[in-house]
């Protein structure tokens, strides 16, 4: 699956005025947008893949590019597509990045990267998209997937929010496994799986413990052959 920048930020951020592609009616794109949506995509895939070499590259690439419209708002917004992917990946730390522009953030991006923290207020929750206020109202006791048509990232992205926030159902830690699997995305699956290992073995699990591990084995190519 082709990611795409344009595409992903709407998702999970909202409607902010940042458009990376040129409609066939509109004028072309500005060369800062066109390498952004570039840089963008390949730093989100890059670090999905597990390749954090190029992922920061490619990151200080589309920034630089969009720090030329000098529009602290457009540069948060990367921040968070940055942040999200870590979530995604069950890496839980500050969002650094955007916290140093959080005063000029709007108020969608500023409910964002609280509910990436799993500390956002109700009162901000209208402000989220849709699958993540889906996420952020939750009951404790629903043992459901999310909703399956909703974007792999996304998903994954509130699937991370629901595990840090306790409320992770064996169904989303199974649906986000099986998300990261089908996209191909080494870093958030190797994650995932370790949840599932974990949890296996709390319970006691010997014989799925050591089915999962072997999978695991698989991903990071380690497999006995």
């Amino acid at each position: 699956m082709k990611l795409s920048f344009y595409t992903l930020t709407r998702a999970w951020i909202g409607a902010i005025a940042l458009t990376l592609a040129a409609c066939s009616s509109a004028p072309p794109a500005p060369n800062w947008q066109v390498d952004a949506k570039g840089a963008m995509d390949r730093a989100v895939a890059a670090y999905l893949e597990g390749n954090t070499r190029v992922e920061q590259a490619e990151r200080t690439q589309a920034r630089q590019q969009i720090a030329r419209t000098g529009r602290a708002d457009l540069i948060a917004q990367a921040e968070l597509l940055h942040c999200a992917a870590r979530v995604a990946s069950l890496v839980w730390e500050p969002c650094t990045g955007f916290e140093t522009l959080r005063p000029d953030a709007t108020p969608s991006q500023r409910a964002y990267a609280d509910y990436l923290r799993g500390q956002v207020a109700a009162s901000d929750i209208p402000l989220l998209p849709e699958l993540q206020r889906t996420a952020a109202l939750r009951a404790p006791n629903d043992g459901s997937a999310l909703p399956s048509a909703a974007e792999p990232l996304s998903i994954l992205v509130a699937s991370g929010v629901l595990l840090q926030t306790g409320k992770a159902s064996p169904a989303v830690i199974e649906q986000a496994v099986n998300v990261a699997s089908s996209q191909g995305w080494r870093r958030p699956l190797l994650a995932w799986l370790g949840v599932q290992v974990q949890r296996a073995k709390q319970a006691g699990q010997t014989t799925e413990a050591e089915r999962l591990l072997r999978r695991v084995d698989l991903v990071q190519g380690t497999a006995s052959r």
